[in-house]
């Protein structure tokens, strides 16, 4: 069963929490980072993309930005911008999205939990971004962003949250430059805080990483780095744990995840169409945007039309959790054998699009003569990644994408 526990999170005062946080590190690259940060000396920006403080073109990886990082890690608890809680707490971390609103509890998960494969992925991690993570937790000592999980839901759990929210103001509640509303609450009755931990231990046998499968791998193994470190290691040392919001699963909507191509692989217009006919059913649909509406669908925008595919019988396999995933169906029967593209990590010539940007982003890229063709897949329910997640099974890169992303700095986990 999985264990999560309260902690003694440090948080910024009210009156600076929505310019204090900020979007995850992963979502921007250095430029960007720096917009946002421009004239917001607050901005945890200023920590976890640390290189927007050194000079342009500074390597992102270098020891000089982690101990920037540090330097102003420290300058914000020192100016008063994080404080530590007296005791510790859960939280409660909602956020509203198209009038559509999802509660998580933050707490600290058992690090050894994921190599108990309690916590259960869903991706593969690439060593270098689970470097770069785990450098920064080191040089701060902390959990800076929460990663993002799931569990099935547990209605004693909805119970004792719903009775929080309904009760109590939030100790923040904003909305940030995207529009996404986000509101925060502490769990302050010690009754509530035991009972949720019991709730986990008792109900929750596997929680399920969403987003931020690096920074989960960073902070076990940090753990086990510290334990190695540690000759009076007992377990129950905060660098145990690491932060983490903990959605039901009933409440969190996954969105699609789209796909742009720059070539047709050396084929006419009509020769692409000729070899998709063989597994699809191609329906044309003009110049109005298509979205697809079921699995086993999908849309495609070339030569300013779009087009409606529907998978034929035998393309594939709804017994199998990998197979019955359309990222599966496109990558088998178009990308590799009609557009030779053979590795979504590697491949130059293909690029991912976020459905938050909707399939007018599609329509603006192609139209733009960078990409030839794009194509819109319905978007994986949450019990494909579960059921993927419960047999051990990889999705394919780039499968799911979740908004509202979490807003980090609202709280964050010391490792001493």
């Amino acid at each position: 069963m999985a264990t999560v526990k309260p902690f003694r999170g440090y948080r910024p005062p009210k009156s600076i929490a929505k310019d204090l946080s900020s979007l995850p590190y992963d979502v921007m690259n250095s430029e960007e980072a720096a917009e946002m940060a421009k004239g917001k000396p607050m901005s945890l920006l200023h920590i976890t993309r640390a290189e927007i403080d050194l000079p342009k073109g500074t390597d992102p990886h270098s020891e000089m930005v982690y101990n920037k990082a540090v330097e102003n890690y420290q300058k914000f608890k020192d100016k008063g911008w994080l404080l530590q809680d007296e005791k510790p707490h859960f939280y409660i971390y909602a956020q509203t999205m198209d009038g559509r609103t999802q509660y998580g509890i933050v707490g600290v998960a058992a690090a050894q939990d994921y190599f108990d494969g309690i916590i259960k992925k869903h991706e593969l991690t690439r060593p270098d971004k689970e470097e770069d993570r785990m450098v920064l937790t080191r040089y701060l000592n902390a959990n800076i962003e929460p990663v993002f999980f799931t569990y099935k839901a547990v209605p004693e759990i909805d119970e004792i949250v719903e009775k929080i929210v309904k009760n109590n103001e939030p100790v923040y509640d904003f909305t940030a430059e995207d529009g996404f509303g986000h509101h925060f609450w502490i769990v302050e009755d010690e009754e509530d805080n035991a009972r949720l931990e019991k709730l986990f231990a008792e109900k929750v046998p596997y929680t399920y990483v969403a987003d931020g499968h690096h920074r989960t791998a960073a902070a076990a193994r940090i753990m086990l780095e510290k334990k190695a470190q540690n000759p009076n290691h007992t377990g129950e040392e905060a660098y145990n744990y690491f932060m983490a919001v903990h959605f039901p699963d009933n409440q969190l909507k996954i969105i699609d995840y789209n796909r742009v191509v720059k070539d047709l692989n050396g084929l006419t217009k009509e020769e692409f169409l000729e070899k998709l006919a063989e597994k699809f059913d191609i329906e044309k649909k003009g110049t109005e945007i298509y979205k697809p509406v079921k699995l086993h669908e999908f849309s495609m925008y070339l030569d300013g039309e779009w087009y409606k595919l529907t998978a034929k019988p035998g393309t594939y396999d709804d017994n199998d959790p990998i197979d019955q995933l359309d990222v599966s169906v496109l990558s088998k029967h178009i990308l590799e054998p009609v557009l030779d593209i053979k590795d979504l990590r590697t491949s130059k010539r293909i690029d991912f699009v976020g459905g938050i940007r909707g399939l007018k982003e599609l329509e603006r890229l192609v139209d733009s003569g960078k990409y030839k063709v794009a194509f819109a897949l319905y978007p994986v329910s949450m019990q494909q990644l579960i059921n993927i997640a419960d047999t051990g099974n990889i999705m394919p890169p780039k499968t799911t994408w979740f908004e509202p992303k979490l807003r980090s700095g609202l709280v964050i986990h010391e490792l001493s």
